[in-house]
């Protein structure tokens, strides 16, 4: 049986990242701008924190859904949530991105579902 979606949740965890680039807020955001422009989304707006002493937290909202993350430096570690909506964007394709940019030597990732469309009243 063939399950239909209204969007696709990948959550995401970033291993033995660079820990120079987890800290920088900066390159963090252009990470996850790229990410979803490489995915092909719509970027409508993005946020992101530097916190002290280190750590970034942030979101790029697309007219898909969203991208975040959260990052540890200190650990190497990002957690990251890829949400799209619809079936024009891959968000497969931003997760290859930000493992290869983060230099992330492994990943544990789920997909999940969102809005099964039959318990949906219309």
């Amino acid at each position: 049986m063939k399950f239909e979606y209204l969007g696709r949740h990948i959550l995401v965890e970033y291993y033995d990242c660079d820990k120079d680039i987890l800290k920088d807020c900066c390159q963090v955001e252009n990470l996850m701008i790229q990410a979803a422009k490489q995915a092909k989304a719509t970027i409508v707006d993005r946020v992101f924190h530097q916190f002290n002493p280190y750590g970034v937290s942030g979101a790029v909202v697309i007219a898909e859904s969203h991208l975040t993350i959260h990052t540890w430096p200190e650990y190497g570690y990002a957690a990251v949530d890829l949400f799209t909506c619809g079936d024009t964007i891959n968000p497969w394709i931003a997760f290859e991105y930000l493992e290869r940019e983060l230099y992330a030597s492994r990943s544990d990732s789920v997909e999940m579902g969102r809005g099964m469309s039959d318990k949906i009243r219309r």
